[in-house]
């Protein structure tokens, strides 16, 4: 690293992430602030169906305003294994259980400002049951998929989620692996 931190504040603290401003100095002398969102990252779940359908939610997004198809995905709870918490939101949002949980990878969403890091788990071996919404979830609405299917709405911008996008193509790596 060509800099050291000089300072730093902790300027928000919210009940999602935290805000955080650090003073730096370069080694050249010059200094500069750094405005870093603190997250405790996540986990995102590719459930496939034993029909080879991808699961899916659609829901409404606060921040753009507007209806987004999306993998099932939650927040970690403090010091929360990533595994356990793909499992509670597939059977959170889709109401379905897995006997097979494994990580594809993980992504940084917005590494040039956040700390959030998500991992990305296949769900395979689902067995059906009942949902669990939170508040503000009651609207959610399931989607099942051919990854044919999934790879059209992508291409078509029907699908735009950052983190469905990769989690599909890790699927996708993952299958490829497999035959």
């Amino acid at each position: 690293m060509n800099y050291t931190i000089k300072k730093s504040d902790l300027i928000y603290k919210g009940k999602v992430f935290d805000i955080k401003v650090d003073k730096i100095k370069y080694n050249s002398g010059n200094e500069a602030y750094r405005e870093v969102v603190l997250h405790p990252g996540g986990a995102v779940v590719v459930g496939v169906t034993n029909e080879n359908k991808i699961v899916l939610v659609k829901q409404h997004r606060y921040p753009m305003n507007k209806i987004l198809i999306e993998l099932p995905a939650g927040k970690l709870d403090k010091d929360e294994d990533p595994q356990l918490c793909a499992a509670r939101e597939l059977e959170e949002e889709t109401g379905y259980r897995s006997n097979r949980l494994e990580k594809l990878g993980s992504i940084f969403t917005t590494p040039g400002y956040s700390s959030e890091e998500l991992h990305i788990y296949i769900a395979l071996d689902l067995d059906k049951g009942n949902h669990n919404r939170e508040e503000g979830e009651e609207e959610m609405e399931l989607l099942e998929y051919t990854l044919e299917e999934i790879e059209i709405m992508v291409a078509d911008n029907q699908i735009v989620d950052g983190k469905t996008i990769s989690g599909i193509f890790l699927y996708q790596n993952w299958l490829k692996k497999q035959n």
